[in-house]
């Protein structure tokens, strides 16, 4: 079949076409509306990859090695509320594959893996570059299939895209034996698939809602605590939660994942919660009488000592997992559904009642003598940029700008978080659940991808952004102009901290040495290198790299021991935190004694 000349009426008759396995994958593709894939070819997925060579309507990435495929797939799907798609080989392909399929997972991310595999007749034999991918992913992707019937191919394709982003979102990997795709068979059209096993609930019960709105009614020092299943919910979900807050007057936390669903400059904005988190946020958890969990799993980030995690509160949690529930907080009210569903069922439930305005006055009180606290202040820049500084300094020339953010690991992350503020969903892409050092660049070659006319930036550090710096390749020859803004301390920056305040300050391997030249780096891969290290300087550099048209790498060098606080130290309830120097220099009897 001439896979590139698929029309609307192509697709309504399709079931029943005859093509090839490689086709059929295409087919498939461009049925389900994909435009970017991103992958690496090799000998198991050549038929694949020919079958691309024919047809223009897919974007396909070359990325330099498959971890880069599956993060900027990532990337993609997290920008843009669509599915990722990564394509990669069998054997060290499928392995490398790995990583970004664990990081999906963790953080609910929609993606289908395509891998090769040997021929039907070698599995088990091993082969060249054979090995069992669907054993090796069954614990790390939502599901997984090996295709051994040409005929079962198209409906695998599209039965995969519908699991993968219903439900709770998560990766699903196909693999695909050479043979299979090379044998021709019986294609089926998306239209003719049905999963009648998987049926995710998305719809809250009345009785459920019911007993939250009876909570909320009562409440007089509620919470909401807002997750990244609000944005993987879509846009309307972060809408939803804005008129809910307007309506009940609640204060709003936020996960890591969950940064942009509510805008950061609105009253109602406690900040972020947990380890790193605002500590008025972490506070108002503490104190609580209500907690209404929407869209966020009560991840050990967050609770710190489990048993001593919001004691007085009653709990409202909001999943489209079921298994997520009770999991590891016990809940008084599960509401099984949708974000966007649950959300406005509680949002016409409070309308219906007609309530009078709750009485928060003596909790909004308590919480302005929270907020006296600056908990994110920092010592003036002496000298050298402090790494605040220059997140701050990125927001302010960026703001107004049509911006995307993607992070690599570490201090450079928790301070972007802090530091960088979100006004709307879908714009900050960062690696939460399973902290990928190496997912930011090739995030943002993701991100890039589906906006090419955004400004994409990568807020990184030294030592996590060399694990994919290969990637940057890829930005220069697709054209992507990425921006990656390197918060270079010299230090793997989180580690040093971590071995200073628990290790007795004994620095084992944390030191950054033999640094490449970072600007000499970029322009070896023809990107464009910016170094700065004095504050002066700062701003006027940031506009030559937010102004060159191609890729930039900046490095930007900061203060070497600069340590990221606010912290709650491990195993401490998440209302003790360690402050900054100045920070705990404000703290009066309307705060809490600090570790």
């Amino acid at each position: 079949m001439d896979t590139h000349t698929l029309t609307d009426q192509d697709q309504s008759t399709l079931d029943g076409a005859r093509m090839t396995g490689a086709e059929m994958v295409i087919t498939a593709l461009m049925e389900q509306g994909v435009d970017t894939m991103f992958g690496y070819p090799g000998g198991a997925v050549l038929p694949i990859y020919d079958a691309l060579y024919s047809q223009p309507s897919i974007q396909h990435i070359l990325v330099r090695h498959e971890q880069g495929a599956g993060h900027a797939a990532e990337g993609y799907a997290r920008s843009t509320g669509k599915c990722g798609v990564a394509l990669a080989t069998s054997g060290p392909g499928a392995t490398n594959m790995v990583t970004p399929i664990t990081d999906a997972m963790m953080d609910s991310i929609p993606m289908v893996v395509i891998t090769g595999q040997v021929p039907t007749h070698l599995i088990g034999t091993d082969a060249f570059q054979e090995c069992d991918t669907v054993g090796i992913t069954r614990c790390c992707a939502k599901h997984n299939y090996l295709v051994t019937d040409v005929d079962e191919l198209a409906r695998t394709l599209h039965e995969a895209f519908l699991i993968a982003t219903s439900g709770r979102p998560g990766p699903v990997v196909i693999d695909i034996p050479k043979d299979i795709q090379f044998a021709t068979g019986t294609y089926t059209g998306k239209q003719g698939v049905n999963k009648p096993t998987y049926r995710p609930k998305t719809e809250p019960s009345e009785h459920a809602i019911r007993d939250a709105l009876d909570m909320m009614a009562t409440a007089r020092r509620p919470v909401f605590y807002t997750g990244g299943g609000v944005i993987n919910s879509g846009p309307e979900a972060s809408r939803l939660l804005r008129e809910l807050q307007a309506a009940t007057g609640f204060p709003v936390t936020s996960t890591l994942m969950g940064l942009g669903a509510f805008p950061a400059s609105h009253e109602g904005w406690l900040g972020m919660v947990g380890m790193h988190g605002a500590y008025e946020a972490n506070n108002a958890m503490h104190d609580c009488d209500l907690m209404i969990c929407v869209g966020a799993r009560f991840d050990d980030r967050v609770t710190g000592k489990i048993s001593a995690f919001s004691p007085g509160s009653r709990k409202i949690h909001v999943d489209i997992d079921p298994s997520s529930i009770n999991k590891i907080i016990r809940v008084d009210v599960p509401v099984i559904a949708d974000c966007k569903a649950a959300l406005q069922a509680l949002l016409d439930g409070w309308k219906a009642r007609r309530l009078p305005a709750p009485d928060l006055a003596d909790w909004k009180e308590q919480i302005a003598k929270w907020r006296v606290v600056d908990c994110f202040a920092y010592p003036e820049n002496d000298g050298a940029i402090r790494p605040q500084y220059a997140v701050e300094r990125l927001y302010e020339l960026t703001k107004d700008r049509d911006t995307y953010i993607s992070t690599e690991v570490g201090q450079h992350q928790m301070w972007a978080a802090q530091h960088y503020h979100f006004e709307e969903p879908n714009r900050w892409m960062t690696s939460g659940g399973l902290g990928t050092m190496g997912y930011g660049l090739p995030a943002a070659v993701g991100i890039q991808a589906a906006h090419r006319d955004s400004l994409v930036i990568d807020i990184a550090g030294e030592a996590s952004v060399q694990m994919v710096m290969q990637e940057v390749s890829t930005a220069v020859q697709h054209k992507l102009p990425i921006k990656v803004f390197i918060l270079n301390n010299e230090w793997m920056g989180m580690v040093r901290q971590w071995q200073e305040l628990l290790h007795g300050e004994r620095y084992s391997h944390s030191y950054s040495e033999s640094l490449p030249d970072f600007v000499m780096l970029a322009e070896a891969y023809g990107a464009h290198g910016i170094r700065c290290d004095d504050p002066a300087e700062l701003d006027a550099k940031i506009m030559e790299m937010i102004d060159h048209e191609g890729p930039v790498i900046f490095d930007c060098r900061v203060e070497k021991a600069e340590n990221c606080l606010p912290m709650i130290p491990s195993g401490a309830p998440h209302n003790q935190m360690i402050l900054g120097r100045i920070a705990g220099d404000e703290i009066d009897e309307a705060g809490r004694k600090m570790v």
